[in-house]
């Protein structure tokens, strides 16, 4: 019995090892939708359409921005991230966009 007790305490700290080194953050989108955004046509409300809810939100030069990203670190292998960076006009169409992945 004791063997066993000790073997799961040891299963359960190796568990806890490989989880402490990796860490998520932010969320899944889909991007192949990337390809349809046009600059000063595509609108707010299409960029939400084909990605959701922004994951942040935020102003840059005075244009509102919404990202898109999902960006994964572990300390056992490399980073996986992919992140769309939305720029918006007065009008609420795309002003810039910038997408990144290391996929």
């Amino acid at each position: 019995m004791r063997t066993v007790t000790s073997l799961s305490a040891i299963a359960l700290l190796a568990l806890s090892l490989a989880l402490a080194g990796c860490a998520t953050v932010g969320q899944d989108f889909a991007t192949h939708n990337v390809d349809a955004i046009e600059i000063g046509e595509t609108t707010r409300t299409e960029i939400q359409e084909m990605f959701g809810e922004p994951w942040r939100t935020g102003v840059e030069d005075g244009k509102r921005t919404w990202t898109y990203g999902k960006y994964r670190w572990s300390a056992f292998g490399d980073a996986e991230t992919t992140d769309l960076v939305v720029r918006f006009n007065q009008d609420g169409t795309v002003s810039s966009y910038v997408y990144n992945t290391t996929e």
